[in-house]
C-alpha cells in the first residue's frame, strides 16, 4: 500500500494553503477528507499495479522483496483490499465533502489503472500520466474548500511532476544499465529511453519548472509578488534533488528523497514557513 507515497497526497492542501482559508476548520476538514480519500486510492492503485506486475517484479533483486511478488501477500486478498480501499476513497469525499471530489477521485482510479495496464508502457506518456495525477490531486483539493485553482499553479504543478517524473525515469535508466549486466529485468518502458534522450528531458522541465514558478509567484492571486519570497527554498530543492541524482547517484524512491535527505526536507519546511509568513503574517 505504500504509506510512505501518501506525501505526494499532501498537493490536495495547495487549494487551501494559497487561498488562505487555514484558520477556517470547516475547510481544513475537507481538505484533510480529501487527503484521506487520495491516500486510501493510490494504496488501492499500488495494489493494482504490483498485481499487474508481480511476474517483472520477481526477476527484479529489489522488487522482488515485494508481498505479491514473494508470495507473501496472496493476490486475492490484495484484490479484495484494493476494491475495499477504492470503494472507500470514493464514497467518503461523495458524501463528507463535494460529489465533484468523489469524482475525480474516481477518475484518478481509472487513470491509475489505466496506468498499470498500458501506460506506463508508453514512451513519454507514462510520465505525462504521473503528471496528470498531480494535477488531478491539486485540482480536487481546491473543489473540496471552494476555491479555484489558479492556471499558475496548475502548470507550476505539471512542471514539477514532470521533473520528478523524467528524473526517475533517469534514475531507473542507470539502474538498468547496472542490472543488464547481471540480467536482471526493470521496465519494459525503459527500452525506449537512452540517458543522453532523459537528460535533455529534464534540463528542459528543470527550467520551465524554475520559469513557471517565478512567474506564478510573481504573480500570486492572494498577494501578488510577495510570494517570490518563496523562489529561494523552490530552487535550493530542485538544486539538491539534481544533486541527489546526478552527482550522488541516489536511487531511493522520489517519496524517500523527499523526506529522508536533510536537505530536502529543509527545503519543504523552508518553503512552507516562508509561504504561511507572506500569506497570514505579513500581509
Amino acid at each position: 500500500m505504500r504509506p510512505q507515497e501518501w506525501v505526494k497526497n499532501t498537493l490536495v492542501f495547495a487549494g487551501l494553503l494559497f487561498s488562505g482559508k487555514v484558520d477556517q476548520i470547516a475547510q481544513v476538514g475537507d481538505a484533510t477528507l480529501t487527503f484521506v480519500a487520495f491516500c486510501a486510492i493510490s494504496s488501492a492503485g499500488y495494489l493494482v499495479n504490483d498485481l499487474h506486475d508481480a511476474e517483472h517484479d520477481r526477476l527484479h533483486p529489489e522488487k522482488r522483496r515485494r508481498p505479491i511478488a514473494s508470495g507473501e501477500l496472496a493476490a486475492g486478498t490484495a484484490f479484495a483490499v484494493a476494491a475495499v480501499l477504492a470503494g472507500f476513497a470514493i464514497v467518503l469525499p461523495l458524501v463528507t465533502v463535494d460529489p465533484e471530489v468523489a469524482g475525480f477521485v474516481a477518475i484518478y482510479a481509472v487513470v491509475t489503472v489505466a496506468y498499470s495496464y498500458v501506460l506506463k508502457t508508453l514512451v513519454i506518456i507514462d510520465v505525462m500520466t504521473i503528471a496528470s495525477l498531480f494535477i488531478l490531486r491539486v485540482v480536487a483539493g481546491a473543489v473540496a474548500v471552494e476555491v479555484r485553482a489558479s492556471e499558475y499553479l496548475l502548470v507550476v504543478t505539471a512542471m514539477l511532476a514532470l521533473f520528478l517524473g523524467f528524473t526517475k525515469r533517469r534514475q531507473e535508466a542507470m539502474e538498468e544499465e547496472t542490472g543488464m549486466a547481471n540480467d536482471t529485468t526493470t521496465r519494459p518502458v525503459l527500452e525506449h529511453y537512452s540517458i543522453p534522450f532523459l537528460d535533455q528531458m529534464v534540463a528542459m522541465v528543470t527550467a520551465a519548472a524554475i520559469i513557471s514558478y517565478v512567474i506564478y509567484a510573481v504573480n500570486s492571486p492572494q498577494i501578488g509578488s510577495e510570494m517570490l519570497a518563496t523562489a529561494p527554498s523552490v530552487l535550493y530543492g530542485i538544486f539538491r534533488y539534481l544533486y541527489l541524482i546526478y552527482d550522488r547517484r541516489d536511487t531511493r524512491s522520489t517519496a524517500a528523497i523527499l523526506t529522508e535527505d536533510p536537505g530536502m526536507v529543509f527545503a519543504g519546511v523552508s518553503w512552507v514557513a516562508t509561504a504561511v509568513a507572506m500569506l497570514y503574517l505579513f500581509n
